[in-house]
């Protein structure tokens, strides 16, 4: 399924509709995010993606809490928050959103806004699907859901020239992502729920 066929899915589903949401979930390093953006693109005006990174909790709070070894997995995450915001997304009217920004590795409040004008929203994130209290919490607010299907050995791959890319050492790189990144993506594969699609993206 190219972004196109799933932009075409989304209409269809969405005809009649007012607001419609699709959540695009998968591990890390799925190409979520290079996904979402050729999905909105595809729907064109009125629609936007809403990160789920956002909600990343601070360094400091991971430090606080003992977390900092393991940020990127479910527990470090404000999913209440995020069970708000999905709440406020239904009900409409100007929404100002977080975003995560990788470059920083901080969330930035109010990075982005969300209005009435923006009927397809793309939610994307790893743990959207997940069949974990309190995250299976989130399916209600969804209209369609699609997880991203991709072979172990290419998210490791991916996720070391991430890091590496954000100027980690290759041996540090591998470390990280073998240490964290995978088992988090391996959490995902096995512990979410069954998606009204699945996309083989390379």
């Amino acid at each position: 399924m190219t972004p196109d066929d799933l932009a075409e899915a989304i209409r269809h589903r969405a005809e009649g509709q007012g607001r419609f949401i699709t959540a695009l979930a998968g591990p890390p390093g799925a190409g979520k995010s290079t996904l979402a953006a050729a999905v909105v693109a595809a729907l064109g005006e009125g629609a936007r993606v809403v990160p789920m990174d956002g909600f990343h909790y601070d360094d400091a709070v991971l430090v606080k809490r003992g977390l900092r070894h393991v940020k990127g997995s479910p527990e470090t995450f404000d999913v209440q928050g995020f069970l708000v915001l999905m709440e406020r997304l239904r009900e409409g009217g100007e929404i100002a959103i977080p975003v995560f920004d990788r470059g920083m590795e901080l969330a930035r409040a109010a990075a982005d806004v969300v209005t009435d004008e923006d009927r397809f929203l793309v939610v994307e994130g790893n743990y959207l699907l997940l069949d974990e209290e309190p995250w299976r919490d989130l399916l209600p607010w969804f209209d369609m859901t699609v997880f991203l299907d991709v072979p172990e050995a290419e998210l490791e791959r991916r996720l070391i020239r991430r890091w590496i890319d954000h100027g980690r050492s290759p041996e540090a790189a591998r470390d990280w992502a073998m240490s964290n990144d995978i088992p988090n993506a391996r959490r995902v594969i096995r512990g979410s729920r069954t998606a009204d699609a699945v996309i083989r993206w390379q």
